[in-house]
């Protein structure tokens, strides 16, 4: 860090699928499949991959209205047997490790801040090449689901942080309005589930492409 240049960011919480993980096309294609399973009518492209991020229950809801409530248990266990069917196809986005490790050189704390289960992040965050590399986590089964705010406050609070110093990086409107209702700045990702088009509206401070523009802002701006 050149000390001509001040740390803006004390900490930076990332999203997971879709800002670090490549995993968007397939849980868009395991939700479809459950939904089919359980007989509803099955959600285009864009209507399933609108709902990652949210928390389990609040993504079924809008992913499949017309399957009654009472079938949701079935439906979650039906996405959950498929996704873990996929779980050795994913992989984090190319130039992601040293991305975070660069931040970590430059004594940012990173977080975790995400829709998945405490469980199933646990699981993904066993990879060893993951070993070390978050201070903290957040998952919305133990919070509140995006764009409720509380992950981010439980972070911040966690570390000591103010919501002007922590950043919220994540590649849906459902990140950026959670950073918004926290006070937090954001930046997008276009790479991942959502278009950038419904970016603008939620302030991001910057709309990135790829991993790399990514990583290069993270060094000029955090």
């Amino acid at each position: 860090m050149q000390a001509s240049r001040p740390r803006r960011y004390d900490l930076i919480a990332f999203d997971w699928d879709g800002t670090l993980f490549d995993s968007t096309k397939i849980i868009v294609r395991c939700i479809q499949k459950a939904v089919s399973d359980v007989g509803g009518a099955v959600p285009t492209d864009e209507a399933a991959a609108y709902v990652i991020g949210m928390g389990l229950m609040d993504a079924l809801a809008h992913a499949a209205p017309d399957v009654p409530r009472d079938r949701y248990p079935e439906l979650g266990a039906s996405y959950r047997r498929h996704y873990l069917t996929h779980q050795e196809d994913l992989a984090l986005f190319d130039g992601v490790l040293p991305m975070l490790a660069e931040l970590r050189a430059r004594h940012h704390w990173l977080a975790v801040a995400t829709g998945k289960s405490r469980r199933g992040l646990d699981e993904t965050l066993r990879a060893v090449e993951l070993a070390g590399v978050f201070d903290g986590s957040r998952t919305a089964d133990e919070t509140a689901g995006k764009p409720d705010p509380r992950m981010l406050h439980e972070l911040m609070r966690e570390f000591g942080t103010d919501p002007e110093r922590t950043l919220m990086i994540g590649d849906t409107t459902h990140d950026l309005q959670m950073a918004l209702n926290a006070g937090c700045p954001s930046v997008a990702v276009s790479y991942g589930a959502h278009a950038y088009e419904g970016f603008e509206a939620l302030q991001p401070v910057a709309i990135v492409h790829s991993v790399r523009e990514l990583h290069d802002w993270l060094l000029e701006n955090a």
